[in-house]
């Protein structure tokens, strides 16, 4: 019974942790304010590769923004045969006065793909602000209008962008992909930082070049996985903050199977435990349906522990509820709810990930296989140059 008692104490923990994500995301939205419809001259790069599912339709809500003029999009691939390319000349035919760039160039600099489509498209960049934004991001109408007004304030040199899960299909597996995004990483991620942590989410990275050349440039981030990681600690050692922008985008999901998702997240759950072993070590706290089973399974399936499994169940359904809520207003149409039946699954898929994440650092990514690095930590006033 003294293992029942400690798996069931785990189970409690993390279900209080879920009431404090939900906490966190309904903070966050409710301070949310409309920004100046006024901007700076920016441009906007987003790296190819691929006809990826909902592709034309996350560019399409770039192309949308109601930003004023000095809006400039590049666009980059790595093969002139890339399917992204179709896709960019109908985005040109749909919005012709949209200023637009396409840069095709296989040059490759240092082990990150997208690092090297990055350095050959900067050349075509026009502005002194960039926004380093992912293929996958859809985004509401006031997306970039948000970013520059949050880099506008004093001593910020780097602003993100919270992220939800949008699925591509309706299969098991896709969705279970949503709800880790949108139930796991985002109230996670508002947790991190009211404990004071300053991430850099990759999906949206928007800063001055100036700053970006503080900091060595895109070469300093060329050799590593984790590009977004690595430049928000350069960031942060020039004794600059990263400013968490008022807008979330959704990204999409392309995930079909279990297998391709076991990839995708095994790939996740990798660089995160090579970047931050203690923190990542705890995280396993955040599935607190997981050793609510093995509760139930050590108590000799005890009425007691079949009560603690509905109560936990029902506490991770609730605040999944709630923080769809909480998004909604910000997420418009690109909100999406996911059955609270795959919760289980999901955190019973998320501990498996958890085990085999110790299992080496090698990791899939668009076809190849990199290896999950660990990049130096900088302290104020450090830089790679």
């Amino acid at each position: 019974m003294l293992l029942a008692g400690v798996l069931a104490a785990l189970s409690a923990i993390g279900a209080l942790q879920m009431l404090a994500g939900w906490i966190a995301t309904v903070s966050f939205t409710g301070r949310v304010a409309n920004p100046p419809t006024k901007g700076m001259p920016i441009t906007v790069l987003k790296p190819l590769h691929g006809g990826e599912p909902l592709l034309e339709e996350a560019l399409t809500t770039l192309c949308e923004q109601d930003y004023p003029p000095g809006f400039q999009i590049v666009f980059g691939v790595a093969d002139r045969a890339d399917t992204a390319i179709p896709v960019v000349h109908a985005l040109r035919t749909r919005f012709p006065d949209q200023d637009i760039d396409l840069v095709i160039d296989a040059t490759r600099h240092g082990a990150n793909p997208k690092i090297s489509n990055l350095i050959n498209m900067m050349p075509l960049a026009r502005h002194g602000v960039l926004v380093i934004a992912d293929s996958d991001s859809h985004a509401r109408p006031g997306f970039l209008r948000h970013l520059t007004w949050a880099l506008d304030r004093p001593g910020v040199g780097l602003v993100t962008t919270l992220y939800t899960g949008l699925p591509a299909f309706r299969t098991v597996a896709n969705l279970l992909g949503v709800t880790q995004i949108t139930h796991g990483f985002l109230p996670g991620v508002l947790l991190a930082r009211v404990l004071g942590r300053q991430d850099c989410l990759g999906a949206t990275m928007c800063l001055r070049r100036e700053t970006l050349d503080r900091i060595g440039g895109l070469a300093a981030l060329k050799d590593h996985l984790a590009d977004d990681q690595v430049l928000g600690r350069l960031i942060l050692g020039e004794g600059l903050d990263i400013a968490l922008a008022g807008t979330i985008v959704a990204a999409t999901v392309p995930e079909r199977t279990v297998s391709a998702l076991w990839r995708h997240e095994l790939r996740w759950a990798r660089t995160i435990r090579t970047l931050e072993p203690a923190a990542y070590a705890a995280s396993v706290l955040q599935y607190p349906l997981f050793p609510a089973v093995l509760t139930v399974i050590a108590s000799g399936f005890a009425a007691w522990a079949w009560l603690l499994f509905g109560i936990v169940w029902a506490i991770r359904a609730i605040a999944a509820i709630g923080i769809d809520r909480a998004l909604a207003p910000m997420l418009g149409g690109l909100a999406f709810r996911c059955p609270l039946w795959l919760l289980p699954l999901r955190d019973l898929l998320s501990v498996a990930e958890w085990i085999a994440s110790h299992a080496g650092r090698k990791v899939e990514w668009r076809g190849q296989t990199l290896r999950a690095d660990t990049p130096p930590r900088l302290t104020q006033g450090s830089s790679a140059r």
